[in-house]
């Protein structure tokens, strides 16, 4: 009896924080799962009747029917999930990362004077140094349209670098209505702010994409997308080769912003536009060069830095025809 009563006593305290977690999903962050948890957690016995555990040691079944009857808690000791405590601590926690920002805006860029940053020649992005850093990034692969390809990501070595691998395959889906398929790609998260604000990067004082990698010597595209609100414009994004020499040594890779071509969908347009450096959104990695088999690459940093013999502002001509926006 006594273990039934503990049974009902844990079903109900679940389903209470379960209806209450789903309800407050749209607005909570996991701050409110662990309001909900701390009813669930096993009770910890004080120190009274630890003791008198202690002093009577009558065999393993005494032993046992005492440890359960210490489990049993009355519904009155079990803490209450509270839901507007959950919203006010959701809230505070916005504010005040709204007041760090508020902050460091005024003292410069990332809290920083202004005059270090505009004498800032290289800047480190991402570095992958823990499971934090990971996730600022997502995988996705063709299964997402019925392929049988396959990545994953993973830390490397001694936590120093992140390792993406995994199987490419060019099979078709059998779904009657593709005929192609065969991509992997790894893309960063988009960086948010208090309540959940879209926070871009800026990048308007540097003219070069600066990556430490380590692959298997096949090309890789590399995507950075815009910050953009419109519908229509989601799936644009500016995209170059970075190919990758394969062999156990490391390689840096410099891709010059004006180099990165204009695309829509996956297709390269006509009219060209040059990319808004202090826009930017996010920044991926596609392979499809369409070779079944396993892959692999493996990222030390990615970052940015100010390359003064690099002087050309857009690599790609435009017409009037093409783009007549340009020309009025």
């Amino acid at each position: 009896m006594a273990l039934v009563h503990k049974w009902m006593n844990g079903t109900y305290s679940l389903r209470k924080c379960l209806k209450l977690s789903d309800a407050s999903r749209p607005f909570l962050s996991t701050r409110f799962a662990d309001y909900c948890s701390s009813g669930l957690q096993k009770p910890v016995a004080t120190p009274g009747k630890a003791s008198a555990q202690g002093n009577t040691e009558g065999g393993l079944q005494g032993d046992h029917q005492r440890e359960v009857a210490l489990d049993i808690t009355s519904p009155e000791d079990k803490p209450e999930a509270s839901f507007d405590k959950a919203i006010k601590d959701e809230i505070k926690d916005h504010l005040r990362r709204l007041k760090d920002d508020i902050v460091n805006h005024w003292i410069g860029p990332e809290g920083r004077p202004l005059h270090e940053v505009l004498m800032e020649q290289a800047k480190v992005v991402w570095q992958f140094r823990g499971k934090e850093d990971l996730d600022k990034w997502t995988v996705t692969s063709d299964k997402t349209i019925g392929g049988r390809s396959e990545v994953f990501l993973k830390m490397g070595k001694n936590n120093q670098s992140a390792l993406l691998y995994g199987t490419l395959s060019s099979a078709a889906p059998q779904d009657g209505e593709s005929d192609r398929s065969g991509y992997c790609a790894m893309m960063s998260r988009v960086q948010r702010g208090p309540f959940d604000i879209k926070r871009p990067y800026d990048w308007s004082q540097f003219n070069t994409l600066y990556l430490r990698v380590r692959g298997d010597g096949r090309p890789w595209m590399v995507n950075i997308k815009e910050d953009v609100d419109m519908i229509q414009r989601k799936n644009q994004m500016y995209s170059y080769f970075m190919f990758t020499r394969g062999g156990p040594y490391w390689q840096e890779v410099k891709i010059p912003f004006s180099k990165f071509f204009f695309s829509n969908q996956g297709r390269i347009r006509d009219a060209q536009h040059q990319l808004l450096l202090d826009k930017i959104s996010s920044i991926g990695f596609t392979l499809a060069d369409k070779v079944d088999g396993p892959f692999f690459l493996e990222i030390d940093f990615i970052g940015v830095f100010n390359d003064p013999a690099h002087t050309e502002e857009f690599a790609y001509e435009n017409s009037p025809v093409l783009n007549p926006k340009l020309f009025k």
